[in-house]
């Protein structure tokens, strides 16, 4: 009796995942996973730190604790646990290539914008609301209706952007750009490093790691992206060995003393859903849930797309596979973010670097998320990882996708310029979500001024419009309130 599937004739993982139909094969869907993970682990350190130091309205910090530090492992359990679960999800059900974390943005906006107003119970509650909010409308088919009726340029100009950004993250991330201090006497935003100069052992450690990607990658080694991220390591613990230990960017690395800590997961359930409302009133609750959608609603979609162009797997109409199911576990996630008290988990364009590594399909993700429930248990491991030997990987994957430029049209003017704005003020924004915005207000706009307001696709009209209110939320918010 025959074993195999229809999936291309295949049986077990391969026909489940399609790894072969994909053209790929299980190292590098194993490798891929790890080098996602090796991209974005960090978030499990980052997470604590951005949250729990802040107090909510009644001066109580999230996961308990009085601000010494002491509730960080509850709130990094959390953030590993709601990963993990909902990357191996994003891996089964929707069998793509992409990982799912805390978001970064929107954890800061949680800790500072919301929970300063109300208790963190109530805010986590608005995370939850909004992530239901955002399935409600996938299940609906409101969500991909609004994603297929985006013009194929833009898409391509959002996965470009994306590139742009997220080499601009592996370069702040790595110290080799840096902001300028506010006492500095300089109208320049931003410098080489943080004095003008390349400064300190991390920087040259990442230089390192740079180099050799680059290096293996032109040579087309197989591993190319993993073998740079360990090799680098060891350099970074032999140069932290030496003395260096100052100037690591986030993680030191060096050994833990202790490598099995017991999981406390008091940050889990700790939600309220209906206490915003009471605590500052329904405008300012609906606005905030507003603002925290219209990001995670935007973000997702240009992440999808441009893991999709990165690994071949969009269609003509550059539509990613299982794009439905993509989309559920994306709300779903958000939502889950809110329940595990750890603010709204989201698509992490750092899946690129796994991609980049031969990632075709869910098999990777579900890799990363199993890497993120082993880090409940062993997360002082995970600070044996720099930054600066990861984010190289990320400088390498935003050269990849800028490569798709070349698609776009840049002699047709009612095109070109939204997609210039969506691909440059994603990294000089530091957000997806303002490039897109951008993009499609231009993009209205110009098809407005010339008289062919009847080219733009109605669902196109509507989220210009929510741009509009988003960028213009500050004074709405005044006004109203």
């Amino acid at each position: 009796m025959s074993t195999q599937t229809s999936a291309g004739g295949r049986s077990g993982l391969d026909g489940f995942f399609k790894i072969s139909e994909r053209g790929s094969t299980y190292g590098r869907e194993i490798r891929g996973g790890l080098v996602t993970f090796f991209t974005m682990g960090y978030i499990v350190v980052l997470n604590p730190l951005i949250l729990g130091f802040a107090p909510d309205i009644d001066g109580n910090f999230l996961g308990g604790g009085n601000g010494d530090g002491s509730n960080l492992p509850a709130i990094a359990a959390g953030t590993a646990l709601v990963a993990g679960v909902m990357t191996i999800l994003m891996g089964v059900v929707a069998n793509y290539p992409l990982a799912v974390a805390a978001g970064l943005g929107l954890n800061a906006f949680v800790a500072f914008a919301i929970a300063s107003q109300m208790t963190w119970a109530d805010a986590m509650g608005l995370v939850v609301i909004e992530g239901l909010i955002i399935l409600v409308l996938v299940l609906t088919g409101f969500r991909a209706a609004v994603f297929h009726a985006v013009p194929t340029a833009l898409k391509t100009a959002i996965s470009v952007g994306i590139g742009l950004f997220i080499a601009l993250i592996g370069f702040v991330d790595a110290g080799f750009v840096a902001r300028i201090p506010d006492a500095a006497n300089t109208t320049v935003p931003v410098q080489l490093g943080s004095t003008g100069v390349l400064t300190g052992w991390p920087v040259v450690v990442f230089a390192f790691g740079m180099l050799l990607v680059i290096a293996l990658w032109v040579r087309k080694v197989k591993g190319a992206i993993l073998i740079s991220i360990v090799a680098t390591t060891i350099l970074a613990l032999i140069v932290d060995a030496l003395g260096a230990s100052e100037g690591w960017s986030l993680n030191e690395p060096t050994w833990p003393d202790e490598v099995f800590v017991t999981p406390s997961f008091d940050t889990v359930g700790h939600f309220s859903l209906l206490g915003s409302f009471e605590q500052i009133g329904v405008v300012s609750t609906l606005l905030l849930i507003f603002t925290l959608m219209l990001a995670d609603f935007f973000d997702t979609m240009g992440t999808m797309t441009a893991i999709g162009a990165e690994a071949g797997l969009l269609d003509e109409d550059g539509i990613p596979p299982n794009t439905q199911r993509i989309l559920v576990v994306d709300s779903l996630s958000a939502a889950a973010g809110g329940v595990g008290g750890v603010s709204s988990n989201t698509a992490y364009i750092e899946s690129a670097a796994g991609v980049g590594e031969g990632a075709r399909t869910g098999l990777a993700s579900v890799v990363t998320g199993v890497l993120f429930l082993l880090t409940i248990m062993i997360s002082p491991l995970v600070k044996l990882i720099p930054s600066e030997a990861a984010v190289a990987a990320l400088v390498l994957v935003g050269f990849l996708m800028m490569q798709q430029v070349r698609e776009i049209d840049w002699l047709d003017l009612e095109i070109a310029i939204p997609a210039f704005l969506t691909i440059v003020l994603m990294p000089f924004t530091y957000s997806i979500s303002v490039g897109i915005g951008a993009g499609f207000i231009t993009f209205v706009f110009i098809k407005l001024v010339l008289g062919k307001a009847t080219q733009v696709h109605p669902l196109l009209w509507i989220v210009a419009g929510a741009f509009v209110i988003y960028f213009a939320i500050d004074p709405i918010t005044r006004v109203l309130t």
